[in-house]
């Protein structure tokens, strides 16, 4: 924040979360500033959903905006209550960061607290300050803990008191943090972009190498499958079943919920192999009052495929680079060990294409997308190609060569998405809280600051 100025002289608020604010600001209680809307829904009200992403909207637009096709619909004027444009919505039941700015008037569940601005109050001021970091967690402060998140009602906001800052004042940092958090958020699409392509890069070098190898001036021939097309002459393309030697899937006792630690026992769980990198860090500790089963303790070069997960995910294969002798395998997980020619990372990269991923997802079954299953016949059956030995070991350290790149510049990125976010709360927070003085802020004298955190 050194390339902003000041407020001349500051006093002490007596707020922790607020600290010493400029000398013209007043504190005031919160409900001096917002009263409650007790009203019920009004006929024709159009349902609205809240989120941290896009505040109070209708739920169609909502559903459009994430790609969503079922919504939950409330119905009964006792349980909806009307908002009008510029309100501020609570959740009560799951509270989790900031209040929500009604974009739309409409009516919300009975699951929502509704704010009604009195007076001293720019809703495109309040908005930030309601994100600002320090203020959620003094609010969280008076709410008590339920189940399913944080119980928070208007009392608890009440306890909270909040700057009042001279109306043009609000006006300009309302402004100040449009412009700048405008710049952050390109900076952040743009890096999130280049992420997608990052991965879609990845993905085709996995693709083109493990059905058409590193030779391109190798002889082709007909896969004889049509989602594979040409490959290597020299491969063979076969059923995966008959290179198999072993085929087994794991044991699943009730588990603690934390980590195995020290010297204790391991059940793994399903997202181990997520992603095609085998993460030991995935499992639960197995209780000290059950015998382990050593039968599935995992050994150096098993091959593991997710047997039931979503649809995405399930069918996800890793190999284990090191014996764990305290990891053990779980049932939702199966283990394959193949005949000595085969390499087992290459058959990993070959099951995350594209092509394949689509076979998999074709024969899986289950009752919905948040839980597939995948038989061991549906494995056995699907076709992989296969190298000769000495190519393999070649072409699957080619490849992980050519991943650890993409990977070091894909966390580069996202490294770089983390400052610019963090960059983002600190600003608000300053500019909300007094920290620093915007009056004399224009966006055409602003100088650009692309460079943030690139």
């Amino acid at each position: 924040m050194s390339r902003y100025k000041a407020y001349p002289a500051y006093r002490d608020s007596g707020l922790q979360w607020l600290g010493h604010i400029p000398t013209h600001w007043e504190l005031v209680q919160s409900r001096r500033l917002f009263a409650q809307r007790k009203e019920r829904a009004r006929h024709g009200d159009e349902q609205l959903t809240a989120s941290q992403k896009y505040g109070v909207i209708y739920q169609k637009l909502f559903m459009e905006l994430e790609g969503q096709s079922v919504v939950q619909v409330f119905t009964g004027a006792d349980i909806l209550k009307h908002v009008e444009k510029n309100d501020f919505v609570i959740s009560m039941r799951s509270f989790q960061g900031g209040l929500e700015l009604c974009s739309y008037p409409g009516c919300v569940s009975s699951a929502y607290v509704g704010l009604i601005p009195i007076k001293h109050v720019r809703p495109d001021f309040f908005k930030y300050l309601f994100k600002c970091s320090p203020y959620i967690q003094a609010l969280q402060s008076t709410s008590n803990l339920v189940r399913d998140g944080q119980a928070l009602r208007f009392e608890n906001f009440s306890q909270v008191h909040l700057p009042c800052v001279p109306d043009d004042e609000q006006k300009k940092i309302a402004a100040f943090l449009d412009h700048e958090t405008a710049k952050i958020d390109a900076l952040i699409e743009k890096q999130q972009r280049l992420i997608e392509l990052l991965k879609e890069k990845r993905q085709a070098v996995i693709s083109h190498a493990v059905t058409k190898g590193l030779n391109p001036n190798a002889p082709m021939k007909d896969s004889g499958v049509e989602w594979l097309g040409e490959v290597p002459a020299h491969w063979e393309v076969k059923r995966i079943k008959y290179s198999i030697q072993v085929f087994e899937q794991g044991w699943s006792p009730q588990c603690d919920s934390r980590p195995a630690e020290g010297e204790e026992f391991g059940v793994l769980k399903v997202g181990c192999v997520n992603g095609g990198v085998f993460n030991p860090e995935e499992n639960k500790a197995l209780p000290s009052d059950l015998l382990p089963q050593t039968q599935y303790i995992l050994k150096k070069g098993d091959f593991l495929i997710s047997r039931a997960n979503t649809r995405d995910l399930v069918g996800s294969a890793a190999v284990v680079e090191d014996s764990f002798d305290k990891l053990i395998l779980c049932d939702k997980l199966y283990r394959l060990r193949f005949s000595f020619n085969i390499n087992p990372y290459l058959i990993s990269f070959y099951l995350s294409i594209p092509s394949v991923r689509q076979q998999i997802e074709l024969g899986t079954s289950g009752a919905s997308d948040s839980m597939q299953n995948i038989s061991q016949s549906v494995i056995k059956e699907l076709k992989v190609l296969i190298p000769p030995a000495k190519e393999a070991e070649l072409l699957a350290n080619e490849i992980k060569n050519r991943l650890t790149k993409f990977d070091d510049i894909l966390r580069t990125a996202a490294q770089q998405i983390v400052l610019l976010q963090e960059r983002r709360t600190a600003l608000i927070s300053a500019a909300v809280t007094g920290k620093i003085d915007v009056r004399d802020w224009q966006a055409a004298a602003v100088q650009e600051a692309v460079g943030i955190a690139c």
